[in-house]
C-alpha cells in the first residue's frame, strides 16, 4: 500500500550535526542503539515538526536546547534544522502537490520559522494543517520515550483529546475553539455597543428636542431650494437660448464684416495702386513740357538768326549791284584824299598826282571790300544752310514732343478717370461699412443688456447664497416666472421668522444620529454574529459528541479485544465522565466553551474520559494501584484499540515496548505487523521481537566528536 511517511532530514538538530537523512517509507522502521547515543531524538525531531512548542516535551529546557550545543572537538551551532517528507499521491494532505516537506528552523535567539514546501507559514497555520489530517503532537501519533502510559496518566480531558486527535476530530474542536473565542469577544463588543448606544441615547433625545423646531425651515428651505432651480434655472435658460442666437447672428455679421472689411481693402488697394501712377506721368508731361518749350526757344533763335543771316545776303547782293555803301575804310581813305586834294589844290602836278594816288587808293579799298563782301557772302550762305538744317531737326522734334505731349495728355485724363471711378468704389465701400456698423450697433446693445441680465441674476444668485453653476442643469422654460418669485418671497420671509440654525448644534445632533444607527447596525450585526456563532458552535458540538460517542462503542469492543489477549481476563472499557459544575479555570481553550454571558450561565467543562478496568486473579480499584508493566500493556491495548477504529497514517514510538517481558513484547511485535498493513510504524527500541518485525533497522552510534551517526540495515 502507498506509505505517507517518506523520510526525515536532520542538520544541527540536537546530536545530529551533521546532515542525516533516514528513509522512512517502509511498513515498519526500528531505530536502535546504545543509551545516549542519540536515538530518541529522531522522535523528538518528528514531534517538533508535527507543532510541537514546549521544549520540556522535547526533553530540554528551552528551545536553544535543540541546537547542537558542541563539543570538545567540535563547535556548536548556530541554527538547527528538520525537514519532514510526505507523500501526498493519495491527496491525505488538503494539498495539490504530489509531495510535501514540512520544515521548521530555530536560531539560538530563539526565532522559530515553519516551512510547508518552502513557503513560509505560521506555527497555526501548521496545526491546523496537519490538524486537518488527524496529525497533531499532542495526541497517540507520537508517544515518547517513558510515556508507554501516557494514556493512563492523562487526565480525562486529556484522553479525550488524544481520542478525539486520532479520530480526526481535532480539527472541529479547533473550529469550536476559534467559535467561542470570537463568541466571547462579540459578547463583549455587544455589551460595550449596547452600553454606547443607552448612553448617546439620551444626548440624541435632548438635541432632537432643540432642532425639533428647526425640521420645517429644512422644509422650507427645501421647497424654496427647488423653486430656485426652477426660477433661476429658467431664467438662466432664456438668457442662454437669446445669447446662443445672438452668437450666431453676430457669427453671421462677422462673417459679412470681414466680406466688406475686404472689398474696402480691395478698394484702397486700388486707389493706392492708382494714385502711384499718377505721379510719374505728370512728371513725364512736364518734362515733355520743359522740352518743347526749350525746342520752341531755341526754333525763335535759329529763326531770327535765319533771318539776319538772309538779310545779310540780301544785303551784299544789292551792294553788289548797286553803289556799295560806305565803309570805314573808304571813308577813312576818302577823307585823306580829300586831305591830299586839299594840300595840292594850289599845285596842278601834286593835284594830278594825288588824284592819281587817290583813284588807286580807292580802287584797291573797292576791290578789297568787294573780296571780302564775295567771301562774306560765301559764308552768310553755308551758315544759312546750317541753321536751316538745324531748324528742321527742331522742327522733327517739337512733332516727337508734341505727340508725347498730346499722348500724355491723353494719359492723364485716362488717369482721372479711373481715379474717380476708384475713388467711387472706396467710397462706396465705407459707405456700406457704415451702414454695417449702424446694423451691428444694435446687436452689440442687446448683447450688453444679455449680458448685463445675466450679471444682474447671478449676483442675486449670489446674494441669495446659491452658485449659478448649480443651475446648469436646470434648463426647463416656465412660463410662470412672476409667480415663482412671489412664492420665493414669501418662502424667504418664513426663514427669516423662523431663525438662523445653530449649525455647530445641528452639526453634533446630524453627527450624533449618524453614530446612533451605526451603533444601531453595529448591534444587529453583533446579535446576528453572536447567533451565528452559537449555531456553529452547537452545529460543531453535536458533530464532535456524536461522531466521539459513535467511535467510542467501537474502541471499547477493540479495547475490550485487546486488554484481554494483553493479560488473558479481565475487562477494560472506557467511560464518558459527566460534567460537574464546579468551577474550574480551563487549562486548554479547546476543553472549554464560552457560553453566553447575558444568560449568566457558567464557563462549564467537557465531558471527559474515565477507564474503567479489571485485572484477573487481582483486586485493583484505582490506576495508580497498577504496576509499571501493567500499565503500560493497558496503554497499548488502549493505542491499538483506537487505531483499529481509525487507523493513522503513522505511529511514532519511542520504546513503548520497554517495560514488557518477553511474552508481552512478543505480542506487541505481533500487533505491530498486523497494523503495518495500514499504518506506519516508526519505532525506537531495545527489544529483539520488535527489531524482528522491523523491515529496516537504523543504528545510531555516536562519533568520537559527540555527534550522532545513522547506520542502516534493511531486513528480508
Amino acid at each position: 500500500m502507498p506509505r505517507l511517511l517518506q523520510a526525515l532530514e536532520l542538520n544541527g538538530f540536537k546530536s545530529f550535526a551533521n546532515k542525516t537523512t533516514l528513509d522512512l517509507s517502509h511498513g515498519i522502521t526500528a531505530v536502535v542503539g546504545p543509551n545516549g547515543s542519540g536515538k530518541s531524538n529522531v522522535i523528538d525531531a518528528i514531534r517538533w515538526l508535527l507543532g510541537e512548542r514546549d521544549a520540556r516535551n522535547l526533553r530540554g529546557g528551552k528551545g536553544e536546547d535543540l541546537i547542537f550545543a558542541g563539543t570538545r572537538e567540535r563547535a556548536r551551532m548556530g541554527l538547527a534544522q528538520a525537514t519532514l517528507y510526505f507523500s501526498n499521491d493519495q491527496k491525505f494532505f488538503p494539498a495539490d502537490y504530489p509531495e510535501i516537506a514540512v520544515s521548521r528552523h530555530i536560531s539560538r535567539d530563539n526565532t522559530s520559522r515553519y516551512f510547508i514546501n518552502k513557503s513560509e507559514v505560521r506555527l497555526k497555520d501548521l496545526v491546523d494543517f496537519f490538524a486537518q489530517s488527524r496529525l497533531g503532537a499532542r495526541g497517540l501519533v507520537v508517544v515518547t520515550q517513558g510515556n508507554s502510559d501516557m494514556f493512563i496518566r492523562a487526565t480525562p480531558m486529556e484522553r479525550r483529546a488524544m481520542i478525539e486527535e486520532i479520530l480526526g476530530l481535532r480539527e472541529y474542536q479547533l473550529k469550536k475553539s476559534e467559535a467561542e473565542r470570537r463568541l466571547e469577544h462579540a459578547t463583549i463588543n455587544l455589551e460595550k455597543v449596547r452600553a454606547l448606544t443607552e448612553e448617546l441615547l439620551p444626548h440624541l433625545r435632548s438635541l432632537k428636542r432643540q432642532t425639533s423646531r428647526w425640521e420645517k425651515r429644512a422644509e422650507v428651505e427645501q421647497e424654496l431650494h427647488d423653486l430656485e432651480n426652477q426660477f433661476y434655472g429658467s431664467k438662466l435658460n432664456i438668457i442662454q437660448e437669446k445669447e446662443v442666437e445672438l452668437l450666431k447672428l453676430l457669427e453671421e455679421k462677422s462673417k459679412e464684416k470681414n466680406l466688406l472689411d475686404e472689398a474696402y481693402k480691395k478698394a484702397q488697394h486700388e486707389v493706392e495702386s492708382v494714385e502711384k501712377r499718377e505721379p510719374q506721368e505728370r512728371a513725364e508731361l512736364a518734362t515733355v513740357k520743359q522740352k518743347t518749350t526749350r525746342l520752341q526757344e531755341d526754333r525763335s533763335r535759329l529763326q531770327k538768326e535765319i533771318g539776319k543771316i538772309e538779310v545779310a545776303i540780301e544785303a551784299s547782293k544789292h551792294t553788289s549791284s548797286s553803289t556799295h555803301p560806305s565803309t570805314p575804310e573808304l571813308i577813312k581813305t576818302l577823307e585823306e584824299a580829300h586831305e591830299l586834294l586839299l594840300a595840292s589844290v594850289n599845285n596842278t602836278e601834286e593835284l594830278q598826282s594825288a588824284v592819281k594816288k587817290v583813284i588807286n587808293k580807292i580802287d584797291l579799298v573797292l576791290k578789297k571790300e568787294i573780296l571780302t563782301e564775295a567771301k562774306q557772302d560765301n559764308n552768310l550762305s553755308g551758315e544759312l544752310m546750317k541753321l536751316v538744317g538745324s531748324l528742321d531737326k527742331l522742327e522733327l522734334d517739337l512733332k516727337a514732343l508734341a505727340a508725347d505731349e498730346e499722348r500724355l495728355s491723353k494719359n492723364q485724363g485716362q488717369f482721372y478717370a479711373d481715379f474717380k471711378a476708384a475713388l467711387a468704389k472706396l467710397d462706396s465701400a465705407k459707405r456700406d461699412l457704415d451702414r454695417w456698423q449702424e446694423s451691428n450697433q444694435e446687436n452689440i446693445v442687446i448683447r450688453e443688456r444679455l449680458s448685463f441680465q445675466r450679471e444682474e441674476l447671478e449676483r442675486n444668485i449670489l446674494q441669495n447664497g446659491r452658485r449659478p453653476d448649480e443651475f446648469k442643469s436646470f434648463k426647463t422654460a416656465n412660463d410662470h416666472l412672476d409667480s415663482l418669485e412671489g412664492k420665493m418671497l414669501k418662502l424667504r420671509g418664513q426663514l427669516a421668522s423662523i431663525g438662523e440654525i445653530d449649525q455647530a448644534i445641528l452639526d453634533e445632533a446630524r453627527t450624533t444620529e449618524e453614530r446612533y444607527t451605526y451603533l444601531e447596525k453595529e448591534l444587529t450585526d453583533l446579535e446576528k454574529s453572536k447567533a451565528d456563532l452559537k449555531n456553529l458552535i452547537r452545529e460543531l458540538k453535536d458533530k464532535i459528541s456524536h461522531d466521539f460517542h459513535e467511535a467510542l462503542n467501537k474502541i471499547n469492543n477493540e479495547f475490550a479485544s485487546f486488554f484481554d489477549a494483553m493479560f488473558g481476563g479481565g475487562y477494560g472499557k472506557l467511560i464518558v465522565q459527566k460534567p460537574t459544575a464546579k468551577k474550574t479555570k480551563p487549562a486548554d481553550e479547546a476543553e472549554v466553551i464560552a457560553e453566553d454571558k447575558e444568560l449568566g450561565t457558567q464557563k462549564e467543562a467537557e465531558e471527559g474520559i474515565e477507564i474503567d478496568l479489571k485485572l484477573p486473579r487481582k483486586k485493583i480499584s484505582s490506576l495508580e494501584m497498577l504496576s509499571g508493566g501493567e500499565r503500560s500493556l493497558v496503554g497499548i491495548a488502549a493505542l491499538f484499540a483506537l487505531i483499529s477504529v481509525s487507523p493513522p497514517p503513522f505511529l511514532v514510538l519511542d520504546e513503548v515496548d520497554a517495560p514488557l517481558d518477553e511474552r508481552n513484547a512478543r505480542r506487541f511485535a505481533e500487533l505491530v505487523k498486523k497494523f503495518a498493513h495500514e499504518t506506519q510504524f516508526v519505532i525506537v527500541t531495545h527489544n529483539r521481537a520488535t527489531m524482528e518485525a522491523a523491515e529496516v533497522l537504523y543504528g545510531v552510534t555516536m562519533n568520537a566528536d559527540g555527534t550522532s551517526k545513522i547506520v542502516s540495515l534493511k531486513l528480508e
